[in-house]
């Protein structure tokens, strides 16, 4: 399905949903983002809800933008954050605190060498844990791009680009 069928496909109850998804993915940059980072940070999203749908669309949208590279890059941020999102969840919601210091281990090498900007990356990382619901991670994430100069606005629309894919897979799902 491609990214305009998607859009069409959208019940009236969610047009303001269909209405957001066409302001965020139409502009060639907002608040600091590239089109590309863009293109990502609703890849990312898409793929960690798991709607096949909305994840065939959102990567026809996105595959004029993002290399191969690009791509791989996003998956490892998805697939780690998949993971750290639950153990890090864990350990910030315990209420035995004993755990946070636990070693984790867990190998997390695609977050050090993912192969893409470490600021997209970030980026990637920040809309999937947010979709995730992990404050520990989005704290952590929001700490390294504020460090690497990316603005509030810019970290900010990320997140709303994560929330308007989420809602997107939710309105897919509603029989």
């Amino acid at each position: 399905m491609n990214f305009d069928t998607l859009k069409n496909k959208l019940p009236d109850f969610a047009k303001d949903t269909k209405l957001n998804l066409s302001s965020l993915l139409n502009q060639q940059d907002i608040d600091g983002l590239s089109a590309k980072q863009i293109a990502g940070i609703a890849l990312a999203s898409a793929y960690s809800t798991k709607q096949a749908e909305l994840i065939n669309a959102i990567f026809d949208y996105a595959n004029a933008m993002l290399t191969e590279t690009d791509i791989q890059g996003i998956k490892i941020a998805t697939s780690l954050m998949a993971m750290n999102n639950i153990y890090y969840r864990f350990i910030h919601l315990a209420s035995d605190k004993s755990f946070a210091s636990m070693p984790a281990k867990l190998r997390m090498n695609g977050m050090a060498n993912p192969g893409i900007d470490k600021v997209d990356f970030e980026l990637y990382a920040l809309a999937v844990s947010a979709i995730n619901g992990c404050g520990m991670c989005m704290d952590s994430h929001v700490k390294s791009l504020v460090q690497h100069q990316v603005s509030h606005e810019a970290i900010q629309t990320c997140i709303r680009v994560s929330a308007v894919v989420n809602a997107v897979a939710q309105t897919l799902n509603i029989p």
